[in-house]
């Protein structure tokens, strides 16, 4: 049984053309065409099946860049990857760059780690991924993704202005506002907000949800019922303090580690969640059915955005364009628990 280089010296071409020809690619001459299968049958030149599979193998594994791990978005997204992936015959090789465990809070708005982020973007090409979905641990826009030569990229949980690169992110100006409207919907007037970080993208989308909510139901808004937190629980509880002092009756907190704070504060002054003070948190984090009463707070849809994205990638893989706009939002879902109460006419 002859082997595909001799096939190509007793034709005088190139193994590469042989290969081309026997599957059905390439460009040559119909006399050169039939002269190579021709030798190649009298040969019995067999192609090398083991080869070509592990070659479409090899097509079929996608590269997941994680900014990290341990931030609890990103394992869920990672998930809902991994499912698509599966349900598709796709596999994946996972990257974890630890940005949150090497800089903390600093990673999303300090550009000195993206020659970090542009080598493991290397090393997943040198790894001959079929296409690459970057997760990041904090939603903004991403500017420092590498140009790579046919390797579609996908972003989860940021976004980008590359036209090529479709992007998914939650809907944090609707969330917000369907989580001040249903405060206002049991009659609450005075609601006090605890913001994230200042130029957080979240901070800012979710500050215009609570605007928007407000304005809509004839309420003005008071800039003294809007307390700066930084995300941590410790700022829930100084909120707290803060927003009841000027007679607030419900508060929308920004996610539910400060909501945890607001928690701490009101039972050391005697007050409960649901019947003293009406509270929402961001998130759906585990700790939100762990308090007395349970947390009503917002879920981030984060294996739907991951889904979405794997989804994205396949169908750009499969037909070279993404079927979805550069930028795609996914609706997050309000979870009602006991939080909340109604303010009764007088």
């Amino acid at each position: 049984m002859a082997k595909i280089k001799e096939v190509a010296k007793a034709c005088g071409v190139s193994i590469a053309t042989v290969s081309n020809i026997m599957n059905g690619k390439g460009r040559v001459s119909e006399e050169t065409k039939i002269k190579i299968l021709e030798v190649a049958r009298d040969m019995n030149y067999v192609p090398n099946m083991m080869a070509k599979n592990l070659k479409q193998r090899r097509s079929k594994v996608i590269g997941i860049i994680t900014e990290d791990l341990t931030v609890f978005n990103c394992a869920d997204i990672i998930d809902g990857i991994h499912e698509l992936l599966d349900e598709r015959g796709y596999s994946f090789i996972l990257g974890n760059l630890r940005l949150y465990k090497k800089y903390n809070n600093e990673f999303y708005h300090n550009e000195n780690y993206n020659n970090q982020i542009q080598e493991e973007f290397r090393i997943m090409e040198s790894a001959q991924v079929a296409g690459i979905i970057y997760v990041c641990a904090h939603c903004r826009e991403i500017k420092f993704i590498p140009k790579l030569e046919n390797i579609p990229i996908v972003l989860a949980y940021g976004f980008s202005r590359d036209p090529n690169i479709p992007s998914f992110i939650f809907d944090d100006e609707q969330a917000a506002y369907d989580a001040t409207n249903e405060l206002i919907h049991n009659g609450h007037k005075k609601i006090g907000l605890i913001t994230g970080e200042k130029f957080s993208l979240h901070t800012i989308e979710r500050a215009k949800g609570y605007q928007r909510a407000l304005y809509e139901a004839g309420i003005l808004y008071n800039p003294n019922l809007s307390y700066e937190g930084d995300w941590t629980r410790e700022k829930g509880y100084e909120a707290a303090k803060s927003l009841l002092e000027v007679g607030t009756t419900a508060i929308f907190s920004m996610n539910d580690e400060m909501a945890a704070g607001v928690y701490d504060y009101i039972s050391t002054v005697g007050l409960k969640a649901g019947q003293d003070v009406a509270l929402i948190g961001f998130d759906n984090r585990e700790l939100c059915t762990a308090f007395t009463p349970a947390l009503t707070t917002v879920s981030i849809p984060l294996s739907e955005i991951g889904h979405r994205s794997a989804d994205a990638m396949i169908h750009m893989l499969e037909n070279d364009i993404a079927e979805c706009e550069q930028i795609n939002y996914v609706t997050c879902k309000l979870m009602r628990r006991d939080s909340i109460y109604e303010v009764k006419e007088v």
